[in-house]
């Protein structure tokens, strides 16, 4: 087969997930390309090094830019923080390297429309980009997208969307780059309110239009890290601000007529990672939580009274999205699985010549509605649309 070699750029918690992606998905999945683990890049070549021995990386480098110069590199896997991703990505697209991203696709709009651009350009060329909204790939929410479009609903009128962590509830856990701006673009709004906005228009298949929202820092300083990486270390005595947000609460409208509440917070105490969304139409509703994540409810306000109710859909059968080609009915898959799907479904519409989704383009407008989060919570509530 046709050989498929992917360089990689970061590795840290998301690196080590998209490598056990493309490492499994050739194993499972029928690819029409032979998927090649090439090169993991990181800044400091021992740990670069013990990473690739870890994840089952060919070789190792701690320059990306030498990725681009080289034939033997098809798609560059960017895993890095946000302030690296613009630059990186339009020059891979330039080089003529397919390239995944992953969300949120940059720290601004100006830098996620310069990426966009890049990419539009690239696929005129047959050089393809998508950005990494792993939880597309669940199988259960992409069961509510298709019942969604099939009508099981009815007209969509409510969608709460919920994603609560507590890994910041102390406050003198460290300084790390997900709490600085200028690294992360945003916090919680960014890190994990970006999969929140992403999954609600994914399975409703609506746009956000206008949105009014507050944002919070509730811890303003942290401890400083030693190590100058900001990744890992002890804690020192000296603190640093931190410029970014650790609660986003806000209300949107949608292009459909729907309207939606959003919270993404790193503050709800006794959270680990609750990731839960609720679609209420005129014929029924759906119910998804990340922490249950091979199960959807469903419920249909069709029935006869006597039987309605959420049914508890287990979604292991083989019809199910994804699952002929994981394990026998009622047995279940996790985490890491989504990305092995994203590794799937970005190898398909490559051979295939198609734009993969979710696009640069998708990044985009997710990026914009951030934005307007921002700009309404600077304002005081205000409504503010989406460009």
């Amino acid at each position: 087969m046709p050989a498929l070699r992917v360089g990689m750029i970061g590795i840290g918690f998301m690196g080590a997930a998209h490598s056990q992606g493309w490492r499994v998905a050739p194993r499972f999945f029928d690819l029409p390309l032979d998927v090649e683990m090439a090169v993991l890049v990181g800044r400091d070549e021992s740990r670069t090094e013990a990473a690739a021995r870890k994840w089952g990386w060919s070789e190792t480098s701690t320059d990306w830019r030498s990725l681009l110069q080289r034939d033997d590199i098809d798609l560059i896997d960017i895993v890095t923080p946000g302030d690296t991703h613009a630059e990186i990505a339009i020059a891979a697209l330039e080089a003529g390297k397919h390239v995944l991203c992953e969300k949120p696709l940059a720290n601004t709009v100006e830098e996620a429309q310069r990426m966009a651009a890049a990419a539009e350009k690239a696929a005129a060329k047959g050089v393809y980009a998508m950005v990494g909204f792993t939880y597309r790939r669940v199988p259960a929410a992409v069961l509510a997208r298709n019942l969604v479009a099939e009508g099981a609903v009815g007209e969509i009128r409510q969608v709460r969307a919920n994603y609560l962590q507590d890994w910041l509830v102390d406050a003198d856990a460290p300084l790390t780059w997900r709490m600085k701006k200028e690294l992360a673009g945003s916090g919680a709004l960014g890190d994990i309110g970006a999969h929140a906005i992403d999954l609600a228009q994914f399975i409703t298949g609506q746009r956000l239009t206008t949105v009014s929202g507050m944002l919070e820092t509730f811890v303003k300083s942290r401890p400083l890290l030693l190590e100058s990486t900001g990744l890992s270390g002890t804690a020192s005595t000296e603190r640093g601000d931190v410029t970014v947000d650790d609660l986003a609460l806000f209300t949107g409208r949608f292009d459909g007529g729907a309207v939606g509440s959003f919270e993404a917070t790193r503050f709800s105490t006794g959270r680990k990672n609750a990731f839960r969304i609720e679609v209420a139409g005129s014929t029924g509703a759906l119910s998804f939580d990340l922490e249950d994540m091979n199960v959807l409810r469903v419920y249909d306000r069709t029935a006869p009274a006597d039987r309605q109710g959420f049914t508890r859909v287990i979604v292991t059968e083989p019809e199910h999205p994804y699952m002929a080609d994981w394990w026998p009915t009622g047995h279940m898959i996790g985490y890491e699985h989504g990305f092995s799907h994203q590794a799937r479904d970005l190898v398909l519409a490559i051979a295939n010549g198609s734009q993969p989704e979710p696009s640069f383009a998708d990044g985009l407008q997710v990026q914009q509605v951030l934005r307007a989060v921002e700009a309404s919570a600077e304002s005081g509530s205000a409504w503010i649309p989406i460009a």
